[in-house]
């Protein structure tokens, strides 16, 4: 991730960046990325593969896409966990993560939504309209979904500059809110097909699930090793993962994953961890958390913490649920996926008692101290089910502590006075 090497500059340019303003993103990011994980003390030596990945994530990860488009295969990028990224498989596309974290690209932005909207979506929209991300350029559609007012109304305005497509989520799980899902499901697949010229087929969706399904078993491995004490890796590298998970290759991250569980498994076996025997272990819950966003990991495993797990769609959310493989013909797979992704426990659902309870499973099976309910400002549907978590872990006996914040380091020393307040009074 670094802003003095040219070699992609002439990829770059045919994307249409603002090579200057990349540039320069590219080598703060590098000196952020540098303090925060490269600095760390006794990383996993699998971690390696991650810092390669990311120190290339404008680089070579965009290359192999240009050149996947110029053998004809499409480009699909996805805002939610809540898209069928097996059906996008299915049709002989690649699918990637878009969501951006770092306050860039805001001026171009607030041109077009209001001041208080959300940093998540001011900055996707800023860094398209900056001309800061290869991956919207990259895009031959651009997939978005109802899951917020925010959102929804936004895509109106970013379809003016990107091709955008949007799924309906329906707001509650009743039979009914399934058929729509499902409709959704069956209208996302007819527009890949028409996007591709490729018939999604019974074999293709086959493979594409058990694919997806890998990488989700070997996110949900490393999920359970956490519960180990000492933990054997800091939450900011699982965090990392998770991350990357969204822009790789899938089959060749569950292959850097499965080895890394190895040598995590190794850890736990002999006792050791990242952090010292008797860290408080603390559970993150809420938003996502998408790349470069790292500020909160950062200040909580400063303060002598450690981040046992993730609930959130960078997290336990995206990869909890696996897609049943036993249908064989096309409908039954399709209903199959329909099944699977209504078992997400969005803050877009109402009533979401589901996840007050996993939220309670994670903090009991991972052996947390307490939870760190983190939402981003402006973003109603987290800031406001907030409230019911607090109510739940207060009766469960499981302390918790309610943050909201940017992208900005502008409250970097307010927050970190908070977390290590709070880190102090589990003790």
């Amino acid at each position: 991730m670094s802003g003095q090497d040219n070699k992609y500059e002439q990829m770059w340019r045919k994307l249409d960046l603002d090579l200057g303003a990349h540039d320069q993103l590219l080598g703060v990011l590098g000196q952020f990325y540098n303090d925060i994980y490269l600095s760390q003390q006794g990383r996993l030596k699998g971690m390696e593969y991650l810092d390669f990945v990311l120190g290339e994530v404008h680089g070579l990860r965009i290359q192999e896409l240009t050149e996947a488009k110029a053998r004809g295969r499409k480009v699909v990028g996805t805002f939610c966990v809540f898209v069928p990224e097996e059906l996008v498989l299915a049709a002989e596309a690649v699918c990637v993560g878009l969501c951006a974290g770092a306050e860039a690209g805001y001026d171009q932005a607030e041109q077009h939504l209001p001041r208080n909207t959300c940093a998540l979506i001011k900055s996707f929209f800023g860094f398209r309209l900056a001309k800061l991300c290869p991956y919207t350029s990259a895009c031959d559609l651009i997939v978005g979904e109802t899951t917020c007012d925010g959102k929804k109304k936004g895509y109106e305005i970013f379809g003016e500059f990107a091709p955008t497509y949007v799924m309906e989520v329906p707001q509650g799980k009743s039979a009914a809110a399934k058929a729509l899902f499902k409709a959704e499901v069956l209208r996302f697949k007819n527009k890949l097909e028409a996007l591709t010229g490729k018939t999604i087929t019974a074999d293709k969706l086959a493979a594409a699930i058990k694919l997806v399904n890998r990488r989700r078993r070997a996110l949900q491995r490393l999920g359970a090793l956490r519960a180990a004490d000492p933990s054997p890796i800091s939450g900011r590298d699982a965090l990392l993962i998770n991350q990357v998970a969204f822009y790789d290759d899938p089959e060749r991250f569950s292959g850097a994953v499965e080895k890394l569980c190895e040598e995590m498994e190794d850890r736990v076996k002999a006792y050791q961890g990242i952090a010292p025997g008797g860290a408080k272990r603390i559970l993150l819950s809420g938003c996502p958390m998408a790349v470069p966003n790292w500020k909160l990991p950062w200040l909580v495993e400063g303060s002598g913490a450690v981040i046992v797990g993730e609930e959130s769609c960078i997290g336990a959310r995206a990869t909890r649920d696996l897609v049943n493989e036993e249908p064989g013909d096309l409908e039954g797979m399709i209903e199959a996926l329909v099944e699977r992704y209504m078992k997400i426990d969005c803050a877009c659902f109402t009533p979401n008692d589901q996840r007050l309870d996993h939220i309670v499973e994670m903090a009991r099976e991972l052996r947390a101290d307490g939870v760190l309910h983190y939402a981003l400002q402006f973003c109603q549907p987290y800031t406001i089910e907030a409230q019911r978590v607090k109510t739940r872990l207060d009766a469960e006996g499981i302390p918790m502590l309610r943050l909201e914040t940017d992208y900005s380091l502008a409250d970097a020393e307010q927050l970190k006075t908070r977390v290590e307040a709070f880190v102090e009074t589990l003790g």
